[in-house]
């Protein structure tokens, strides 16, 4: 029997200019602090943007945003994700709290197809998706549920932690799922390597985020986060967001 949320979602989704589900194949990486200094910084340039955390594995997005508890989805034929910082968000956080969710399996998709059913999105420039990491089921999921889902890779330097993302890229690429690119973040020296291996799996590479030890003071003030590296480091991201391949 056909789930009836299915034939809802891309419905709840019409009104929206570009998805692009930011995604690393390995945890650590800072995809969630990519994922909200993009928002912000796209919603700073006047575009209308929505940020959507479905990581399973502890939605992070809210803390690095600062939202208030007060700050909550209203209810009107579904969810109205509320506005802050110019933003419109929603969270696993706002059905789950503090606690763990220990998903795993169909709960995994019941809970994701429930999420992209109920929430009324409205028309948007963009919708960045915060993923959880690795090539589980919520991003199987995302990758069948959502039509025109995109992806921007998000790695570190570290070679081992490329490893595990070009086995992500090849599951995408599998599955005909268009690669926004590579986002190498943490970078502390001058090397090539990520750059050279992200081209030769024929990636664009987006270039580098440097290591910057005030991203962790920025936590929760989203002006601070902008004037971070990571904040600074969104023009040629944005570049690529705004003009596909």
């Amino acid at each position: 029997m056909v789930d009836p949320r299915i034939s809802v979602i891309n419905q709840r989704l019409a009104k929206i200019g570009r998805i692009i589900a930011v995604s690393s194949g390995k945890g650590g990486v800072g995809k969630s602090m990519v994922a909200t200094a993009l928002a912000l910084s796209l919603a700073k340039e006047g575009c209308r943007v929505g940020l959507f955390d479905v990581d399973f594995t502890g939605p992070s997005t809210h803390i690095i945003l600062g939202v208030p508890s007060s700050v909550q989805p209203k209810e009107d034929k579904g969810l109205v994700p509320p506005a802050f910082m110019g933003v419109e968000y929603m969270s696993l956080v706002y059905f789950v709290g503090d606690n763990p969710a220990p998903l795993r399996g169909a709960d995994v998709s019941n809970a994701l197809i429930e999420l992209l059913a109920v929430t009324q999105w409205g028309t948007l420039d963009y919708l960045i998706i915060d993923m959880p990491p690795g090539i589980g089921d919520a991003v199987l999921d995302l990758v069948r549920l959502v039509d025109r889902i995109e992806f921007l890779i998000i790695t570190t330097p570290s070679l081992l932690a490329f490893e595990v993302v070009k086995k992500q890229v090849t599951l995408l690429c599998e599955l005909k799922m268009p690669i926004v690119g590579v986002v190498e973040n943490m970078k502390m020296d001058k090397s090539n390597a990520v750059e050279l291996a992200s081209e030769k799996l024929g990636l664009r590479y987006l270039g580098a985020i440097p290591f910057d030890t005030t991203v962790e003071e920025a936590i929760g003030s989203p002006e601070k986060l902008l004037e971070t590296a990571v904040g600074k480091s969104m023009a040629q991201i944005k570049k690529a967001a705004k003009h596909k391949k």
